[in-house]
């Protein structure tokens, strides 16, 4: 399993804050054989009638020398656990959370 970021925490209690319930920490991705770990799922009520909202969020800090480089790899990311959960999860939408600015 990854480190967790150095945000992770910040963003999960933000998430809680804002009356998210978090559901799991880390939030697996499995599909055929592969198993991947975004770092959170978390799900609100919207009302009685409508149901859920249900989150993915993969929490990144961009702290490497190369800024493109965090954001490539960020990206890509974002783009590959999407693609999975189009398939297996299409009730849940996935966050990138990510720093604000720059060093």
């Amino acid at each position: 399993m990854p480190a967790k970021d150095i945000y992770h925490d910040s963003v999960k209690n933000a998430l809680i804050k804002d009356g998210w319930t978090i559901t799991a920490d880390p939030y697996y991705i499995i599909y055929k054989r592969l198993r991947l770990f975004a770092d959170l799922g978390a799900e609100r009520s919207i009302s009685a009638q409508k149901g859920n909202d249900k989150i993915v969020i993969e929490v990144k800090s961009f702290i490497n020398r190369s800024f493109i480089y965090d954001l490539e790899r960020a990206v890509g990311q974002y783009i590959i656990y999407r693609n999975f959960f189009n398939k297996t999860a299409p009730d849940h939408q996935i966050y990138l959370a990510v720093t604000y600015g720059h060093r």
